[in-house]
């Protein structure tokens, strides 16, 4: 939910009783200022219902990063394309799916050309699943959760993100550094609330779920050999990830 509190109160509202209001919206942490368009900041979360972790077959992966906290995720590669690739720490979440930790991207840098990736280690995949849980705590210029597949280097892959910005999902290809949509679906995407994002993939035939809904069915044949499998941000998404899975093939 966003909050306008441009035109709040009355007409001749006084300087004083102005101030008083913001500092009344900041502490209840729904916006950061009444200046522009407001930024959320989710803030820390009480413990919430346990979630069964599922197994995972000798055919699939799946990291909770559960720790070590404050650690940047051992393994994974950090990369980059129009700026600086992130910042990406484990942090303590309890209302985390699969408590205590989760991986945040905290980089608040606002280029809107910067995309910001974490690569998980392991297998390439080519044909078959990838998922991730997130929930997007932040962001002016840009709020991202994103999935990428199919990996050749920080230049080239498939995407698949939801923007709780602008309430939708879109599946991209992004080759030499540019950023192409196939697909699209405009739907509730929540700020402050965990969510399921994932990719099916069979050769050129890609079907994208938002919560577990089939949202994108699309066909596309830029890259068509395996890749790693990863996570991405925009610009200034402070971003929560948890349980990422890949289940395929070589």
């Amino acid at each position: 939910m966003r909050f306008d509190t441009s035109g709040m109160g009355q007409p001749h509202m006084s300087q004083s009783r102005r101030g008083r209001r913001c500092l009344l919206l900041a502490a209840m942490s729904t916006v950061s200022g009444c200046a522009g368009r407001a930024a959320l900041d989710c803030g820390p979360a009480p413990a919430g219902p346990s979630v069964a972790r599922e197994s995972i077959d000798s055919e699939g992966r799946r990291w909770t990063f559960d720790g070590p906290i404050g650690a940047a995720p051992a393994g994974f590669a950090l990369l980059a394309s129009g700026g600086r690739a992130g910042t990406w720490v484990i942090r303590e979440r309890p209302d985390a799916p699969s408590a205590p930790g989760v991986l945040a991207q905290e980089d608040s840098d606002r280029t809107s050309s910067r995309f910001a990736l974490v690569v998980a280690p392991r297998d390439s995949m080519r044909n078959g699943m990838v998922e991730v849980r997130c929930l997007s705590l932040a962001g002016k210029t840009d709020r991202a959760c994103g999935l990428v597949w199919r990996l050749r280097d920080a230049d080239n892959y498939y995407l698949a993100r939801a923007n709780a910005l602008e309430d939708n999902v879109r599946f991209y290809y992004v080759q030499n550094g540019s950023r192409k949509e196939i697909a699209s679906w405009n739907g509730p995407v929540a700020s402050c609330a965990w969510h399921t994002l994932r990719a099916d993939m069979r050769d050129d035939h890609v079907e994208v779920y938002w919560d577990g809904q089939k949202v994108i069915d699309a066909h596309d044949a830029h890259f068509g050999n395996a890749g790693r499998v990863g996570l991405w941000t925009k610009a200034d998404s402070r971003t929560l990830f948890d349980d990422l899975t890949m289940r395929g093939t070589p």
